[in-house]
Formats: structure tokens, C-alpha cells, sequence
């Protein structure tokens, strides 16, 4: 599977479909070489990278028992609607230790998004060895706008990934990875709608130190709908492996427990239903690749 990757839109708490998609995924033992992640889904990304099954669900939904991860009684200790140190410092490191050692161990590449706040364009981080540097990636893809403040990393204002790319397909294609499985969290034939005018003026007000990301936050219908449209024919082509809620969504900021666990279940069945199929379009992508090293090979004897 040299040649496939996996893409992991975000979406806040509709994230949880992902991580039932991947816990199943690691109880099958499946890994892929690549795997890219924005926002929730670089959450998910780097608990899949450290095969570290129930993490996600646990920091997601289970933690809400004892915690509040956002909310109003967050935005007034620490002025912020979501609260940054909790998930990725308190969580990884003493509630819910993260696997750095199996993350740095793993054979798989993981890159995460984020948001350039000057430029409005996406950054690709990795990290496998830094765990500061690792959770600030990921509090930085992570960065909502508005719910959470931009996060410094190499000198450079990052936040949400998905305000540059809600699903980087192209980059994980540029990066070699010819085929991708790729998991969003809305259901098939979503398409955002254009941001209203008074949304656009808040995010200018707000963001006057950073026009690019006020740029972006106006925009970024058009890239997430351009980009639905190329995954769509990308699937007719056999390129992409599409796998998504077959029921409507929870909220980005889903508080009902209920509801969550059930999202997180329907990511697991979907899971299940498509994994035989899965397996196939992987074993015909292993051929593809196959015969054309096979045709490669002969040519140059010819």
C-alpha cells in the first residue's frame, strides 16, 4: 500500500464519526503509509498513527463527565469558548497519556494542518520527536476561529486547518500518495454555503492583524466545494475511497452525550459494512501499481 494515503477532515465533534471509523480500523490491524489530518481529524490522526484504540472517543465524549472542554463557564476562566490547555496539554499528558513513544515508533507519516493567520494559506506540520512541538501542532489545527486564540509555532500565528483546506486531498496526492481513503464527517453531497455578509465583517473586525485569514474564513465554501466536486470524480476514477455519515451530522459543538456515542457507533458500523469493500479497491490498487512496475521493467529492457 506504498501508494495510498488517508485524509481526515475535521468538524469539532463530528470528529467522533472518524474515530469510530479508525477505532475499527485499528482492531483490523489495517495502517496505511500516510495519513493527514485537519483539525478534529489531526486528533484522530495522531491517536490512529499511535494505534491507540478509544483515545479519541474518550477525550471527545467521555471526558464530559468530568470536564468541560468548551462552553460558557470555559470562555469565563480562560476567556476562550474552548479550553486549549486542557485537551492538549492536561489530556496527553496526564488524564489521557498519549503514546509518544509508539507515535514516534509508528511506520506511518503523519502530517497535520493548520492555517498560515497571515497568509490565509494551509501549513503541513510533522513532528515525531518534539512532544511540545507535537500537541502544539495539534492545538493549532485545531484552532477554531473565534472559539480559541492562534497558536505560535516557528514564529508563525497558525490556526484551524480547515479555514485554508477542510479536506487536503491534493496535497496528500502531491505528496505521492496516487490513492486515498478519505473520511468526512458530513454526509455525502454536502456543500457549505457562502458565509454571510455580517460573518465576513466580524471575521475582518476581529482579524484585522490578519487579512489573509479573513480571506480564507470568506472563502473557504468555495475550496471545500471545489474540493467535494474533485473528490467525487476522483471516486468514479477509483482514486479515492469515500467513507462518510450515512445519517445527519451532531453539531460541531455537540454537548449531548447520547448523541455523540451514537455518531461514534455509526462511524464504527459504517466502518464494518465498508470494510470488505475497502479491502478490495486496496487489493486493486496493489495490482494497478504492480503492473505498472511490471510495464516499467520491460520497457526499459526493450
Amino acid at each position: 500500500m506504498k501508494k495510498v494515503g488517508m485524509v481526515l477532515e475535521g468538524g469539532g465533534q463530528r470528529g467522533i464519526f472518524t474515530s469510530g471509523v479508525l477505532d475499527y480500523f485499528m482492531e483490523k490491524k489495517l495502517k496505511v503509509p500516510y495519513v493527514l489530518g485537519v483539525s478534529a481529524g489531526a486528533c484522530n490522526a495522531v491517536d490512529y498513527v499511535s494505534g491507540q484504540i478509544l483515545r479519541t472517543k474518550e477525550c471527545m465524549l467521555d471526558a464530559q463527565l468530568n470536564y468541560e472542554l468548551y462552553g460558557v463557564h470555559t470562555m469565563m476562566k480562560t476567556r476562550h469558548f474552548m479550553n486549549m490547555d486542557l485537551i492538549f496539554d492536561d489530556f496527553p499528558n496526564r488524564y489521557y497519556p498519549f503514546d509518544y513513544k509508539a507515535f514516534a515508533r509508528s511506520p506511518m507519516r503523519c502530517v497535520l494542518e493548520a492555517t498560515n493567520c497571515l497568509t490565509g494559506k494551509p501549513v503541513y506540520l510533522e513532528e515525531y520527536l518534539d512532544r511540545q512541538r507535537l500537541m502544539d501542532a495539534c492545538r493549532a489545527s485545531s484552532s477554531l476561529p473565534f472559539a480559541a486564540s492562534p497558536v505560535k509555532l516557528d514564529g508563525v500565528p497558525l490556526m484551524d486547518g480547515g479555514i485554508s483546506d477542510s479536506i487536503p486531498v491534493r496535497k496528500a496526492i502531491r505528496e505521492g500518495h496516487r490513492y486515498n481513503i478519505v473520511i468526512l464527517t458530513r454526509p455525502r453531497g454536502y456543500r457549505k454555503k457562502e458565509e454571510p455578509g455580517s460573518s465576513v465583517k466580524l471575521a475582518r473586525m476581529y482579524y484585522r492583524k490578519y487579512p489573509g485569514l479573513s480571506r480564507a474564513l470568506k472563502n473557504r465554501n468555495q475550496v471545500y466545494n471545489r474540493t467535494m466536486e474533485l473528490l467525487e470524480h476522483l471516486e468514479k476514477r477509483g482514486r479515492v475511497f469515500l467513507i462518510c455519515p450515512s445519517l445527519p451530522s451532531v453539531s460541531r459543538t455537540e454537548k449531548d452525550l447520547e448523541k455523540l456515542e451514537d455518531f461514534y457507533w455509526h462511524g464504527y458500523e459504517e466502518a464494518k459494512r465498508l470494510y470488505p469493500q475497502l479491502r478490495e479497491w486496496l487489493s486493486r490498487r496493489e495490482e494497478c501499481v504492480s503492473r505498472k512496475r511490471y510495464l516499467m521493467r520491460e520497457g526499459s529492457k526493450l
